[in-house]
C-alpha cells in the first residue's frame, strides 16, 4: 500500500510550478557566465525548452517571462506556447540594466527618470494583456551604498507614488507582486530590502498588490517559513520564487543547500492553505551556470514536489496534540517523522499510473533532446542576461 494516501495524491496533482525563461538562458555569477550548446537564441526557444521540464513531469505548465529580454510578437509567442502545451505566466520588469537606472529608477530623484520607469511597467502591463497573463512581478535594484548618500524616507514617498500609477492602470483580473532583496547591488540599504517593506508599499496599494517571497533573499538564519506563515495569516503572500542558497541571493536548484528548509516552508504553506491556492503562485527563479538547464529545472519541480508530499504526511492531529500539551520532542518527532519518510518510490509509481516516466530525470537524458538542440541551434546569439 503506498505511503501516500489518495487525498495526498489529489492534492499533487494539481500542483503547478512556473518556470522562468531567463534560466533556460546562459546565467551565472558576475565573474563569468558559461555558454553551452544549444542554449536558446529567442523567447520561441527558451518556450520549447520549458515545454520538455512540463512534458516529462506535468508539474511546469506556465512560463515567466522577462520584459525586454523577451520582447517579441507575443500573438504568436503565445500560440507557440498554447501548442506545446504550456502557457505564458508573469510578467517580469527590468529596471536595472538602463544606464539611466544607476541611481534609482522608481525611487530616483528626477521625474523624467521615474516616468521612465513607469512607462516601462505600463508597457509589461500592456504585454500582460497580450499574453494572458494575470501577475506583473516587481523586483528594484534601488538604493545607496554609502551613509548619506541618499534620502531613505524620501525615496520611501517616492516608491509609493511611482507604484501607485502601475496600479492604477492594471486589469480587473491583473495584480503586482513586489519581490524584495535584502542587499545587492546595494550594500547600504536597499529600497525594498525585506518582507515587512515590502508588505508595507503593497498594503497600501490595495488588494491586487502582494509581497513575492524568494527563498534566497533573505540573511543567513532567517526563519523563512515564519515569513510564509506571516504573509498567509495576513493575505498577502502573492507568490514564491523558489531557489536554494549558501550564503546570499546564490540561484541554486531548490532544496539544493538545504531541503529540511524547503519541507519547513511547504509545511506552513499547507497549514496556511497555501497550496494549489490560486493567488499562491508557485514560480522557480534560478541560474543555471554550470549544469545543463533544462535538467536543473526538472530537478527543481521534482524537489518541490517531494517536499511537498513530505508536508502533507504530516499527522496535523498528532502535531496539534503534542503541542497543545507542551509535549517538545513529540511534537518535534511528528514532524520529522514526515521530513524523513522517502517519497520517491511512491512517486515514481503514481507516475507510472499517470503515463509519465517514473524517473522524468533519466527520461528526459534518454530522450536526445539535448543532442538535438545542439545540432540545430547553431549561430546567432544565445539567450543570457539581457537578452
Amino acid at each position: 500500500m503506498s505511503i501516500l494516501t489518495p487525498e495526498i495524491l489529489t492534492e499533487l496533482e494539481k500542483q503547478s510550478i512556473e518556470l522562468p525563461s531567463w534560466a533556460f538562458g546562459n546565467s551565472g555569477t558576475r565573474f563569468r557566465v558559461f555558454g553551452t550548446p544549444g542554449t536558446p537564441r529567442d523567447p520561441f526557444e527558451k518556450i520549447s525548452d520549458a515545454a520538455q521540464v512540463h512534458k516529462h513531469t506535468a508539474l511546469a505548465p506556465s512560463v515567466a517571462l522577462h520584459i525586454p529580454w523577451d520582447m517579441c510578437d507575443f500573438g504568436d509567442l503565445r500560440k507557440h506556447a498554447e501548442d506545446l502545451g504550456v502557457r505564458l505566466g508573469t510578467i517580469n520588469s527590468n529596471t536595472f540594466q538602463d544606464e539611466d537606472y544607476k541611481f534609482g529608477a522608481l525611487t530616483h530623484e528626477d521625474a523624467a527618470v521615474r516616468r521612465k520607469a513607469i512607462d516601462h511597467h505600463l508597457e509589461c502591463i500592456e504585454v500582460m494583456d497580450a499574453t494572458g497573463s494575470r501577475d506583473l512581478k516587481i523586483w528594484l535594484a534601488e538604493g545607496s551604498n554609502y551613509p548619506g548618500q541618499a534620502d531613505m524616507r524620501a525615496r520611501q514617498d517616492r516608491l509609493h507614488e511611482s507604484l501607485s500609477t502601475i496600479y492604477a492602470a492594471l486589469g480587473d483580473d491583473q495584480r503586482l507582486v513586489l519581490e524584495y532583496k535584502f542587499f545587492e547591488p546595494s550594500f547600504y540599504h536597499t529600497d525594498v530590502p525585506d518582507w515587512g517593506t515590502s508588505y508595507t508599499q503593497v498594503a497600501a496599494l490595495g488588494e491586487k498588490a502582494m509581497v513575492c517571497l524568494d527563498t534566497g533573499h533573505h540573511a543567513p538564519g532567517t526563519n523563512i517559513e515564519f515569513i510564509v506563515m506571516q504573509l498567509l495569516r495576513l493575505g498577502k503572500l502573492g507568490s514564491f520564487d523558489f531557489n536554494s542558497r549558501f550564503y546570499a541571493d546564490d540561484d541554486l536548484i531548490v532544496g539544493a543547500a538545504d531541503p529540511f528548509q524547503l519541507f519547513r516552508i511547504l509545511f506552513e504553506v499547507v497549514r496556511g492553505g497555501g497550496l494549489n491556492n490560486p493567488d499562491v503562485a508557485f514560480m522557480l527563479d534560478q541560474c543555471h551556470n554550470i549544469e545543463d538547464k533544462i535538467p536543473g529545472q526538472i530537478r527543481s519541480v521534482l524537489n518541490v514536489q517531494e517536499m511537498t508530499a513530505r508536508a502533507l504526511l504530516v499527522d496535523r492531529e498528532a502535531l496539534a496534540a503534542a503541542q497543545s500539551a507542551n509535549d517538545v520532542l513529540g511534537a518535534n518527532a511528528v514532524f520529522m517523522d514526515a521530513f524523513y519518510t522517502d517519497v520517491r518510490p511512491a512517486l515514481a509509481e503514481w507516475r507510472e499510473r499517470r503515463g509519465l516516466p517514473a524517473d522524468p530525470m533519466a527520461a528526459f537524458a534518454a530522450s536526445g533532446y539535448l543532442a538535438q538542440i545542439a545540432a540545430e541551434r547553431v549561430g546567432g546569439t544565445q539567450a543570457g542576461w539581457g537578452a
